[in-house]
C-alpha cells in the first residue's frame, strides 16, 4: 500500500525563529530541511560578553546537528540560499535546488550603517562570533599598544573607546568595557593605568534605552556614569575614520581621536529579504524587513512564512515588533503550530506576541527591568537578568558553562577569555590608507 510523501518544510536560518520552528515540529508527519550558513545556533544576546572576554564563543553556541540529532524528521544542511523560485516552490542552494511545500525564511539581520558601508572597517558591529572576537582583539590590542606608546596624546587616543548606539547592546557593551578597564586588567600593566581609559557611549536620541520608561533610562545612565562611562545623547555620528569619530552634538561638529569604535546603532534585514520580496511582490520597510500578514505569511503566499528580524509585523501595535529573541522564539513556535494545524485541515487565530518585559544589564550587580506596571533596577534586576538569560540558552551544557564563568567573574573580576586572536602582531590603524566602500560585501559576511 503506497503512502503519500511527507510534507516538505524548508527552514532558512538556524537562529531563534528557525530552530524553534524545527523543534516544535518534531512530532509532526513532515520532513524538515534546516539550512544555515553556519553549523551552529548562536545565542546573540550574550555576544557582548564574548567581545569583552567574559565568555568563550563555545559557551553561547551549539552545533545545529547536535541540537536536532534525535529528531528523525529533521536534516541540517550547511550552505547559503541564493534564490527563491516561488512559482515552482524551490530554493537555490549551493548550486542546486531544493523543493518545498512550506518555506520558513528566518535569516536574521545584519548591521546598518545608514548609507555609509565604508564605516564598517573601523566600526565593527556585533552580530556574529567573528564580530565578537574581532572587537575583543581590538580592545585588548589597544591596551597592548598603549603599554609601549611613549607619546601621551597617542596613548590617550589608543585608550579612548567609543560605542555608537544607546540601546541594550550599546549599554551592555559600554558597561562591560568599563569593568575590563576598571577592574579586570587594572593591575596587569606596568607603564599604563588601564582605568585611565575613556569610554564614550554615543546615542542619537534624547536618552539611552529609548524603548524603556524614562526613569529606567535615567537609572541606566547613572549606573554607566558610576563605572566611568561618558554618555552623550542627542549626538549623531557624521563620520568614522581610522583614528577618529566625527560627532554632531548640540549643533557643534566635534572630532574625537580614537581607534576603537563599536557599532550598535542599527540593523537591517538579511539581503535574502529583498530577494524574496522581488520574487513575491511583497512590500519591505526602510529596514529591509518584509511586511507579513497576521499569520506571519506573505500576502498571496500562505506557504511562505517570514519570521524574526526579517519580518515586519505591525498588526498588534501599529509598529513593527522589536528584533529581540522572545519575538523570534514565539513566531517560530506559532509557525510550527499553524503548519501542524493546517495538516489536520484546521487553522489558527492570528499571531499575537506576548511581551513579558524587557531587561538590560549595565554591569556587575546593576540592571534595569521593565515589566509594564512593574519596574525596578539594581541587584534584583541584575539577578533576574542572569536567570532569564541562563534559562534561554539552548542547551544544559551551555547553561552550566556560562553559570560557572559568571560565578568565577563575580567573585574574582577575572575575564578568563581575554585572548587576542586573529592577526598575530598589533597594528596601528591610524596609519591605514583611506577605506574604500565595498558595496558587494555585507556586514554578516
Amino acid at each position: 500500500m503506497s503512502t503519500s510523501p511527507a510534507h516538505r518544510i524548508v527552514i532558512v536560518g538556524g537562529g531563534f525563529a528557525g530552530l524553534n520552528a524545527a523543534r516544535a515540529l518534531r512530532k509532526a508527519a513532515v520532513q524538515i530541511t534546516l539550512i544555515d550558513r553556519r553549523n551552529f545556533h548562536l545565542f546573540q544576546p550574550l555576544l557582548y560578553q564574548v567581545a569583552t572576554g567574559m565568555l568563550s564563543p563555545a559557551n553561547i553556541a551549539a552545533p545545529l546537528r547536535w541540537l536536532v540529532e534525535r529528531q528523525a524528521n529533521c536534516e541540517v544542511l550547511l550552505g547559503e540560499v541564493t534564490g527563491i523560485d516561488v512559482e515552482h516552490r524551490a530554493i537555490s542552494f549551493n548550486g542546486a535546488q531544493i523543493e518545498y511545500d512550506t518555506l520558513i525564511v528566518a535569516a536574521g539581520a545584519r548591521h546598518s550603517y545608514f548609507g555609509h558601508p565604508e564605516w564598517e572597517r573601523y566600526a565593527p558591529g556585533l552580530k556574529t562570533i567573528e564580530d565578537a572576537t574581532e572587537i575583543r582583539r581590538r580592545i585588548l590590542i589597544a591596551f597592548e599598544l598603549a603599554e609601549r606608546e611613549p607619546d601621551l596624546e597617542r596613548r590617550r587616543t589608543l585608550l579612548t573607546f567609543v560605542i555608537v548606539g544607546g540601546g541594550p547592546t550599546g549599554v551592555e557593551m559600554a558597561g562591560a568595557m568599563a569593568e575590563i578597564a576598571r577592574f579586570s586588567i587594572r593591575h596587569e600593566f606596568r607603564h599604563i593605568d588601564p582605568s585611565d581609559a575613556q569610554i564614550l557611549l554615543i546615542e542619537a536620541g534624547p536618552r539611552v534605552l529609548l524603548a524603556y520608561p524614562p526613569d529606567l533610562s535615567a537609572k541606566a545612565q547613572q549606573s554607566l556614569e558610576r563605572l566611568g562611562v561618558t554618555v552623550r545623547t542627542n549626538a549623531m555620528v557624521a563620520g568614522v575614520g581610522a583614528d577618529h569619530v566625527t560627532i554632531d552634538w548640540g549643533g557643534v561638529r566635534e572630532e574625537l581621536p580614537t581607534q576603537n569604535v563599536v557599532w550598535a546603532a542599527g540593523v537591517e534585514a538579511s539581503p535574502l529579504a529583498r530577494i524574496l520580496a522581488g520574487s513575491t511582490g511583497a512590500e519591505i520597510d526602510r529596514a529591509g524587513r518584509i511586511h507579513v500578514t497576521q499569520d506571519l505569511t506573505l500576502p498571496g503566499h500562505p506557504e511562505i512564512f517570514v519570521l524574526g528580524d526579517m519580518a515586519s509585523y505591525q498588526h498588534q501595535t501599529g509598529k513593527p515588533l522589536p528584533g529581540v529573541a522572545p519575538v523570534a522564539i514565539q513566531q517560530g513556535r506559532f509557525a510550527a503550530r499553524l503548519i501542524a494545524s493546517r495538516l489536520r485541515g484546521r487553522g489558527l487565530p492570528k499571531f499575537r506576541y506576548r511581551d513579558y518585559g524587557n531587561m538590560a544589564t549595565i554591569g556587575r550587580s546593576a540592571a534595569v527591568a521593565d515589566f509594564g506596571k512593574l519596574r525596578f533596577s539594581g541587584f534584583f534586576a541584575w539577578m533576574l537578568w542572569l536567570v532569564v538569560h541562563l534559562m534561554n540558552l539552548v542547551s544544559f551544557r551551555n547553561r552550566l558553562l556560562v553559570l560557572v564563568q559568571w560565578g568565577w567573574n563575580y567573585f574574582t573580576y577575572d575575564r578568563s577569555a581575554r585572548l587576542i586572536t586573529g592577526p598575530s602582531a598589533p597594528a596601528d590603524r591610524s596609519r591605514d590608507p583611506p577605506a574604500r566602500a565595498d558595496l558587494t560585501k555585507t556586514a554578516a559576511e
